[in-house]
């Protein structure tokens, strides 16, 4: 963490149950119109009784706060399938919401039945919900060409970003490799949010083994927020070369890792601080895209990042937006390109509407000067 005074580590301190205070009115709140309203509409148009309705209504009402309260430490298969289940629900409820409110003028003008309805709204949410869910499960690849001087031989590789495991299984960390295999490139790079739950073990990770080229990783928020330590020497008994606001060398290229930190100077902070050989193609992880100015002076290459997820389900991305200037594909300042990964994985809901996954696929070809 950012090193800060004591007066201001006091008060941060102080202010920290006030903000998560008003995160959780914020949060209580949201749950009347994204979870109450449309499945009491819903229930209405269907003329349940009140007991099938209440039946319905207070375990979608109440999902969020089981899955991620009560059971946020369970890794039981029933206990992960409830939480799948309640992610969805917390994916789809937006569609559903704006589904029930667009159907409501038609009913009161008498031009569609209630029943029929609330079966449309039915009917669309689980097209839609079925669509994001193979959206998720099937990760596009994503070509970049770029080209430098620096290089005399073309440059193959790949980015992973937001793989989320823990969130995802093993077994689609096991898809996902396959695929990078089946590009055959140099080396991969994982900018951050690779794992998003305590005690996920090494042969939950097994699958990197089949990696056949170097992998580099940089870590991402959520690792920090599980048991980090423990995942950093997992990672390293896979053979993953960690990079912790550090660079490493090869005979042309040069990797550089920092730690992910909710400070908009982090990059800037971090890089005089790390030795840039500039006579190298410089790639920088960083896994929030901030810091493409300050990467820029000192001759980075190419940084690459991602954290945003697009949004991942429509209409969360017009949110993302307004925190992050750059949420999805490359960008340039000078000689240098900053490209931001949409996300391999996905976090909470298993779905992707209005983005999809992807596995990036960067092809540098030499430039003559």
């Amino acid at each position: 963490m950012v090193a800060t005074s004591q007066p201001a580590a006091d008060a941060a301190a102080s202010s920290r149950p006030q903000g998560w205070g008003r995160m959780l009115l914020i949060a209580l709140l949201l749950h009347v119109p994204l979870f109450a309203y449309p499945v009491l509409r819903l229930c209405h148009w269907l003329d349940l009784n009140l007991g099938l309705t209440l039946t319905l209504l207070l375990p979608l009402f109440f999902s969020q706060l089981i899955a991620r309260v009560y059971l946020r430490r369970h890794h039981a298969r029933w206990v992960l399938w409830l939480r799948l289940l309640a992610d969805l629900w917390l994916g789809i409820s937006p569609v559903v919401l704006a589904l029930v409110l667009l159907a409501e003028l038609p009913l009161a003008l008498g031009l569609l039945s209630p029943v029929l309805g609330a079966w449309l709204v039915v009917s669309v949410s689980s097209v839609l919900l079925l669509y994001a869910m193979y959206n998720a499960f099937s990760p596009s690849v994503i070509p970049v060409a770029l080209s430098s001087s620096k290089l005399q031989r073309q440059l193959r590789f790949v980015q992973l970003s937001d793989v989320h495991i823990g969130s995802r299984s093993s077994r689609f960390l096991g898809r996902v490799v396959d695929a990078v295999n089946r590009l055959e490139p140099e080396f991969v790079c994982i900018t951050g949010d690779f794992i998003d739950a305590t005690g996920i073990s090494e042969q939950q990770l097994s699958a990197l083994t089949r990696l056949q080229m170097p992998v580099y990783f940089s870590i991402g928020n959520h690792e920090k927020y599980e048991d980090l330590p423990e995942i950093l020497q997992r990672l390293e008994n896979l053979g993953v070369i960690i990079l912790r606001n550090r660079a490493v060398s090869t005979a042309d290229l040069q990797f550089i890792g920092i730690d992910d930190m909710d400070d908009p100077y982090q990059v800037r902070k971090q890089l005089p601080a790390i030795d840039i050989d500039t006579s190298k193609y410089a790639i920088l992880l960083y896994h929030r895209p901030r810091g493409l100015a300050a990467a820029a002076e000192v001759g980075i290459d190419l940084m690459l990042s991602g954290h945003t997820h697009n949004g991942q389900i429509v209409p969360f991305n017009f949110i993302v937006e307004r925190v992050f200037a750059r949420t999805k594909g490359l960008f340039q300042a000078g000689d240098t390109w900053l490209y931001v990964s949409s996300g391999t994985g996905t976090w909470g809901p298993t779905m992707r509407l209005g983005t999809r996954s992807e596995i990036t696929l960067f092809e540098v070809e030499p430039q003559s000067v």
